[in-house]
């Protein structure tokens, strides 16, 4: 495109506009798009979490008065202690708190022992019936909980182990036991042979090896795997209700915020309690957001 203007004292000029080409219009609108995506996501994800904490610091009549404010007063900001405290002591949430703690931990601890073990035999070593444990593990992982919750609330009412952390570890153990070994199965397959046998040649033993070389490796899995399992067994409900219901001392935080749900008990109660059990969740993924990405995506061109 050509342009011509007449100067006082001198000829045309023409200046010369650069025209687009189609490929760069395209890079253009894809970038415009990516970030209203990037944009619109983080807005779908981030709000309802800020709309719980803004509840949570509110007070109940406020809340009734003016349903829709986006930002509490200042007022309000000062005392936002004051509905966590209710919670956490007239609700008995730290012992719930506690509890869960304690089972998630060592549930972690449990999988993370039986799993990585697990994982590398079927990988590394040769033995009868290794494809068909190999698929057996991933086909015990899609039953869904509510058809083993009935027999196992059966079983374990008759042996009388109801009612402590201790049977809620056992079933969550099976639940997250055969996804952590299909899991640390497909990374540990990405790991070259060499550098296990290179070591066997210098005289270490098989966990010995395991412990110096596979393990540092497997990092990323492991973190993934070990985030997983707690995620699972900080908020499961299910399983909880069915053996601690009648144990309230026993109870986990699902438990505790369930009984937040109720006409009694105000709502603004139930966000703050919702914030206690989404924080630690939330923390636990962004310190192992690098691990987590690393560890399920590794896994993805062998196994």
């Amino acid at each position: 495109m050509t342009a011509h203007f007449q100067g006082e004292t001198s000829g045309p000029i023409q200046v010369q506009t650069r025209q687009w080409s189609r490929e760069e219009i395209e890079t253009r609108i894809g970038r415009v798009i990516k970030w209203v995506l990037i944009v619109l996501f983080v807005f779908l994800t981030a709000f309802p979490f800020y709309w719980m904490l803004n509840l949570s610091v509110r007070p109940l009549p406020d809340v009734l008065q003016n349903p829709t404010r986006l930002v509490p007063t200042l007022e309000q900001l000062a005392n936002f202690a004051e509905p966590y405290r209710a919670v956490l002591v007239d609700y008995n949430f730290l012992t719930f708190i506690g509890n869960s703690l304690l089972l998630a931990v060592t549930t972690v601890t449990l999988t993370l022992l039986l799993a990585i073990p697990g994982a590398y035999a079927t990988t590394r070593l040769d033995f009868r019936f290794k494809a068909v444990m190999s698929w057996g593990i991933l086909l015990v992982y899609m039953f869904p909980a509510i058809v083993i919750g009935i027999p196992l609330f059966v079983v374990y009412t008759k042996l009388g182990w109801r009612g402590n952390l201790l049977t809620l570890i056992i079933v969550y153990l099976s639940s997250t036991l055969p996804v952590a070994l299909y899991m640390l199965r497909s990374y540990f397959q990405t790991i070259p042979k060499e550098l296990e046998e290179a070591a066997l040649i210098d005289g270490s033993t098989r966990l010995r090896t395991i412990w110096l070389v596979v393990l540092p490796l497997s990092i990323p899995a492991v973190a993934s795997v070990a985030l997983y399992t707690f995620m699972i067994a900080w908020n499961e409900f299910l399983f909880a209700l069915l053996f601690l219901v009648e144990t309230r001392p026993a109870w986990t935080l699902p438990l505790g915020l369930q009984q937040l749900d109720s006409q009694e008990v105000p709502k603004t109660m139930l966000m703050a309690g919702s914030v206690i059990i989404s924080v630690p969740i939330i923390v636990l993924f962004f310190f192992f957001e690098r691990f987590l990405t690393r560890g399920l995506t590794a896994g993805a061109v062998k196994g």
